[in-house]
């Protein structure tokens, strides 16, 4: 195996989508040189400088630290061409048009290094009519690679070969776009748009062409079109809006223009509702109009009929929304397409035309149904792709059903289901399997890819019916209760899974965690803390379970709470001191004692969209697993003799403001993460990831830390921190609640009321930690604090 290592990658084109690739490499420590077109007037570059600065204002965040802009590098056509020499991938990502990538292509090709891959972000254009021009051998090396807009968080990369690309390059691209860039790669056949915006886009226009057959508006067709069946919760209308009706507009012209002979023809046309609202300028969100606009705190919905904009806010009919609950798919489409009701007809209706429409097309853009499946869920936020959901609800009786309403002239077009969906392999199993998934053009089922790079995804993004390990059964059990899984695939290490809700601690996770440091320190090298949905988008530990805690506190009172924190304290510190190393694996929210745990690891490995904080003062509490004690310990160690206070003013401001990292980089910045600690661009890879370091560091020879006296500011920082917040509360910034918060935060941190630079122990900010925690917890106005996060989620400001 030769490694491919991009030491340096070139992005063509400052608009929206070039800066955010060129942002998201930096993301990745991948330097990035980002070129544009020579300013008329002032500093060459200014166009880049600009696009530059614009990412840091951008929402969401296109940086993960927005301080690392400043790290690209600007560059323009006129001056900087021999940059590109130095480059291992160029993506070009200028706008859609033809001649202009052309014309490009012919100023860059001489200052392209002879490695170098060259690659296009067009979402539709033809990568093989992209690539005339170039010579043989820049030909082999020049391929379509499509992100997804924003592309730090869509996790689908499209990869489209030409007939001249090399088998190599698409093998070295895919690796670093998975491994470095933390994508889910789909290869796609050269046709317009691919295969997520293909389908994704007839979809769309699908959507509209019903909604306005069975006479339903635009919020009830979001209702039913969003999470409730299980897709972005935007729904199709407000994702248009997001997208940018032009750029719908533009999608649907390149279909226009390419797809003639489709049978689905008469369905790309522009619809005339959308036709109106681009005219008039009102392309969506970015214009404050499109099929809603925003008035003051209302959001208005447009009206077909009318073209005007009346009051939003109906929901989908109650017994739809009943049907669309049922659990079994069989069921479910069978309630669908046998209900009276318009609005379960429009559902089974966008089903039918979508299950037609990606068996009719299956062939020619993508290799297998997988691939389809993919790309829907990774670049359109689906939970279930179109040929998942066929299969889940039985794939004979939906084909026969789609066959009945073709030939009935129910269907979008006359074109008949293609022969392989009655045939007997399909026939009998659907078209995912455990050997693979369908290819009708090969005739056999296509198994998942094995580049070496997927060898480090234990659990690999799972296909319904492929049957590929399931992460909460595999490997072997050591122990399992209803919070917590004990397991090891064979490979020296145990991993502790937790099972909780938002895998809240309670009594049981804390005894799971107790038990599996046992374990651990008498079988295993490690312990590596890895929860089962963490590449699916689920949380680490949304923090304490205080629905748990509420029959102990309503028989006891505050009172009765301390054994059970203490417990818990006992339990972190039994981590950090433990005789192997404990690993915490982090992706997505890792809040309140969530964020504790992972503090009291004797390492981090974190995925890159990870949101640590403490966050207790939200329910008028301070954090009591040590949180605030490893602050003040934290800071006295990057003190090394200096005034601890400036080093202490971080710590206390976050859990004080309750502020939560928007990234695992900036988690780095705010003391979260430590330098050491490792940031995963793929969260499929955490779980890898977390092992090697286990292993590494016990074979390493790992020690536990030997416990220090920590120095402290005493009273005198206590003082100066309670001087500012007393400024903030009498200039109404903060209530009196808050500041009895900050002012308690502020006292623990600094070790209470002592001298300055006296030594303290571990245990004694601990003791101050849980004293804190049960005198709030008595109080009344922390107590209105909870209920109102119980009931409405939401924090209650007293």
């Amino acid at each position: 195996m030769s490694n491919f290592i991009v030491k340096k990658v070139a992005v063509l084109g400052a608009g929206v989508m070039g800066a955010q690739i060129a942002a998201h490499c930096i993301n990745a420590r991948v330097p990035v040189v980002l070129f544009d077109l020579p300013a008329k007037e002032g500093n060459k570059n200014g166009i880049v400088l600009r696009a530059i600065e614009n990412l840091k204002k951008l929402s969401p965040a296109p940086l993960g630290n927005k301080d690392d802009a400043d790290l690209i590098q600007a560059a323009n056509y006129e001056d900087n061409l021999e940059l590109l020499a130095g480059c291992d991938l160029i993506i070009e990502a200028i706008a859609e048009r033809m001649d202009w990538k052309h014309d490009l292509y012919k100023k860059v090709a001489p200052h392209i290094g002879p490695n170098t891959i060259f690659a296009s972000n067009t979402s539709g254009l033809s990568i093989s009519t992209l690539s005339e021009g170039f010579e043989a051998d820049l030909k082999s090396r020049f391929c379509g690679v499509h992100f997804f807009n924003p592309p730090r968080y869509m996790h689908l990369a499209e990869l489209i070969p030409t007939a001249a690309t090399r088998p190599e390059i698409l093998d070295q691209l895919e690796t670093f776009l998975t491994s470095t860039l933390g994508k889910g790669v789909v290869r796609a056949r050269d046709t317009p748009n691919f295969i997520a915006n293909r389908v994704g886009i007839f979809g769309m226009l699908a959507t509209i062409h019903e909604a306005e057959k069975f006479g339903l508006t635009v919020d009830v067709v979001d209702d039913l079109t969003g999470a409730k069946l299980g897709r972005a919760k935007s729904g199709t209308f407000r994702t248009a809006d997001v997208v940018g009706l032009d750029t719908m507009g533009h999608v649907i012209r390149t279909m226009q223009e390419t797809l003639q002979d489709d049978p689905f023809f008469g369905v790309y046309q522009t619809p005339a509702v959308l036709d109106k609202l681009i005219e008039k300028g009102a392309l969506g969100q970015k214009t404050g109009a499109g099929f809603y606009k925003k008035v003051g705190k209302d959001i208005l919905r447009l009206d077909f009929a009318t073209g005007e904009y009346v009051p939003s806010g109906e929901k989908a009919a109650d017994i739809v929304g009943r049907i669309l609950k049922e659990k079994d798919p069989v069921k479910k489409f069978k309630a669908m397409r046998e209900s009276s009701n318009p609005q379960a007809q429009f559902l089974w209706a966008i089903f039918r035309d979508a299950f037609h429409y990606i068996a009719y097309h299956l062939e020619t853009i993508a290799d297998n149904a997988r691939d389809v499946d993919f790309a829907m869920r990774w670049g359109f936020g689906w939970t279930t792709g179109p040929f998942e959901s066929w299969q889940a609800a039985g794939w004979t009786t939906i084909a026969n059903w789609v066959k009945e309403d073709i030939e009935a002239g129910k269907a979008l077009t006359s074109a008949p289901l293609p022969a392989w969906v009655f045939e007997a392999p399909v026939l009998d199993n659907g078209v995912h399997t455990p050997e693979g998934s369908y290819s009708p053009s090969r005739k056999v089922f296509v198994p998942r890819s094995d580049l070496p790079v997927y060898q480090r995804q234990e659990f690999r993004a799972p296909v319904l019916g492929a049957f590929g390990p399931d992460p909460r059964t595999a490997g072997i059990t050591v122990f399992e209760d209803d919070s917590v899984r004990l397991w090891h695939s064979g490979d020296e290490v145990l991993v502790i899974s937790l099972k909780t809700k938002m895998h809240v601690i309670g009594e049981g996770v804390v005894r799971g965690i107790q038990r599996g440091l046992l374990e651990a320190e008498k079988n295993f090298k490690g312990l590596v803390i890895w929860n089962t949905d963490a590449a699916e988008g689920g949380a680490f530990s949304a923090g304490a379970d205080l629905q748990s805690a509420l029959p102990a506190f309503m028989m006891g009172g505050a009172k009765a709470m301390e054994p059970m924190v203490r417990e818990l304290q006992d339990t972190f510190m039994k981590m950090k001191y433990s005789n192997v190393p404990v690993v915490a694996a982090v992706a997505g929210l890792a809040l309140g004692g969530g964020c504790e745990m992972a503090l009291h690891a004797g390492r981090r490995v974190a995925a890159l969209e990870s949101y640590i904080g403490l966050v207790e003062v939200g329910v008028g509490l301070v954090p009591a697993g040590g949180g605030l004690k490893e602050a003040a310990l934290r800071a006295a160690n990057e003190a090394k003799g200096n005034d601890i206070l400036q080093f202490l003013k971080t710590g206390f401001t976050n859990a004080a403001m309750a502020n939560v990292s928007k990234s695992a980089l900036e988690a780095k910045a705010m003391g979260y993460l430590k330098d050491d600690d490792i940031i995963v661009f793929n969260s499929h890879e955490l779980l890898h990831v977390a092992k090697v370091q286990a292993r590494a560091m016990f074979d390493a020879g790992y020690r536990a830390p030997l416990q220090r006296l920590i120095p402290v500011t005493g009273r005198y920082g206590w003082a100066t921190i309670r001087g500012q917040l007393v400024n903030m509360r009498d200039g109404g910034f903060i209530s009196a609640y808050d500041y009895h918060l900050g002012d308690t935060i502020a006292e623990i941190v600094c070790g209470g009321d002592i001298d300055q630079g006296s030594l303290v122990t571990e245990q004694w900010l601990l003791d101050m930690e849980r004293r804190a925690f049960i005198s709030l917890l008595a109080n009344p106005k922390t107590q209105e604090r909870i209920m109102g996060m119980m009931q409405n989620g939401k924090p209650v400001r007293n």
